[in-house]
C-alpha cells in the first residue's frame, strides 16, 4: 500500500513529493524510494522528526498505527493513516484524546471509498432524495485472496471495517447494532455476513469474502421508498471470445480504486499545505473500530450486539 501511494503521489499529486521512506525491510524501502529520488531513513521516528518531512503517510501493519499516529500528532505534523486507525476501540479513542489535547485536526484516516466517484454518486442519490427514504442497503466486498485478513477477528477489523465506515457515511446515520455470522464452522470463518441496524431504522447486509478466488469485487445497492441505486461496474470494454461474453474482473483492489486513492491523496496533500483537514477523522476511525469490536463479539456470541460509543468531543462537531 505504501509503495502504491508513493507511485500515485509521484505521478498524480503535483502538490506533494515523497522526500523520505521507512520500512523495517530496507530492501523494500529502497525499492519504493529509489524511483522517486527519496531518502531511506533508519526508523519511523526519524522519518516523523525529519525537518524535510511536512506530512506523513502511515501504511504499516495495523498493530502499529495508533502509536505512530500519536507520534505524528506530538510532532505537530499532518498524517494520513491507512485503515484501521487502531486494533481496538480503546486504542482508537486514545488517538482521539491526543488530537483533542493538541487542539488541531492533523489526522485523516484512509477510508478512501469516501473519495471514490462511484460511491460519491451513490451517496448523492440519497442526499438529493432520488431513492426516497432508505430502507435497506446491500453491500458486497470480495477479494481474490488476502494476506492480511487471515483470522476471524482480522477479517472484521481489517476488511469489513471499510463497510463499517462507508455505511454511516452513505446514510449520515449511526450504527447501533450488528450481528456477524459465517457458514464456515471450523477454521478461518471466511466469508462472513453482517446484518447491521442504524439509529434511523435502516437495515444493512454486508458480505465480506476475502478469499473468493475469482477477483476483487465491491458492490453496493441502496433500496429506498422511491427506487433503488447501485454502483455500476467501471469496466469500459466487453469482449466476446471463445464462446464467452463478458468483462474482466480485476484481482487488485488498488487498481479498482485507483481514482479514489488519487483523489484522496490529492485532497489530503492540498489540505496539509493549507493547514486544513476535512477527510475521515480520528473520531470516524474510532467509530469504525467500535462497530468492528461489536462485530467480533457477535461472531463469537451468535447474537446481535449493541454498539456503544463514548461521547463525541465537540472538537469534531
Amino acid at each position: 500500500m505504501g509503495a502504491d501511494h508513493i507511485r500515485t503521489i509521484a505521478s498524480s499529486v503535483p502538490s506533494a513529493r515523497v522526500s523520505a521512506v521507512y520500512d523495517f525491510n530496507r530492501d523494500t524501502a529502497y525499492a519504493a524510494a529509489s524511483p522517486v529520488g527519496a531518502d531511506v531513513v533508519g526508523s519511523a521516528e526519524a522519518l516523523i522528526e525529519s525537518s524535510s518531512v511536512d506530512a506523513i503517510i502511515i501504511a504499516s501493519p495495523d498493530r502499529t498505527h495508533a502509536e505512530l499516529v500519536r507520534t505524528c500528532l506530538a510532532a505537530g505534523k499532518h498524517v494520513l493513516c491507512e485503515k484501521p486507525l487502531a486494533v481496538t476501540a480503546d486504542e482508537a479513542y486514545g488517538v482521539v484524546e491526543a488530537e483533542v489535547v493538541g487542539g488541531r485536526r492533523l489526522l485523516q484516516v484512509g477510508f478512501m471509498r469516501r473519495y471514490d466517484p462511484g460511491f460519491v454518486a451513490l451517496r448523492r442519490t440519497i442526499t438529493d432524495g432520488t431513492v426516497g427514504d432508505v430502507r435497506l442497503v446491500h453491500a458486497i466486498h470480495r477479494n481474490a485472496s488476502s494476506s492480511t485478513s487471515t483470522d476471524d477477528a482480522g477479517l472484521i477489523t481489517g476488511s469489513m471495517i471499510h463497510e463499517l465506515d462507508t455505511i454511516p457515511w452513505l446514510l449520515d446515520d449511526e450504527i447501533v447494532g450488528i450481528r456477524v455470522e459465517s457458514p464456515v464452522v471450523d477454521g478461518f470463518r471466511d466469508p462472513q455476513l453482517a446484518t447491521i441496524w442504524t439509529r434511523g431504522g435502516v437495515m444493512v447486509t454486508a458480505e465480506v469474502f476475502v478469499n473468493a478466488g475469482y477477483g476483487y469485487d465491491v458492490r453496493c445497492e441502496v433500496v429506498g421508498s422511491r427506487g433503488t441505486a447501485s454502483l455500476v461496474p467501471s469496466e469500459q470494454v466487453s469482449t466476446r471470445v471463445a464462446g464467452v461474453d463478458g468483462v474482466p474482473v480485476r484481482d487488485d483492489f488498488v487498481a479498482h480504486f485507483a481514482d479514489a486513492y488519487r483523489i484522496e491523496l490529492s485532497t489530503w496533500a492540498g489540505e496539509a499545505l493549507t493547514g486544513d483537514t476535512t477527510g475521515p477523522s480520528a473520531w470516524d476511525g474510532y467509530v469504525a473500530n467500535a462497530v468492528a469490536e461489536a462485530g467480533v463479539a457477535s461472531l463469537a456470541s451468535g447474537v446481535r450486539e449493541a454498539v456503544s460509543l463514548r461521547e463525541k468531543p465537540a472538537f469534531y462537531a
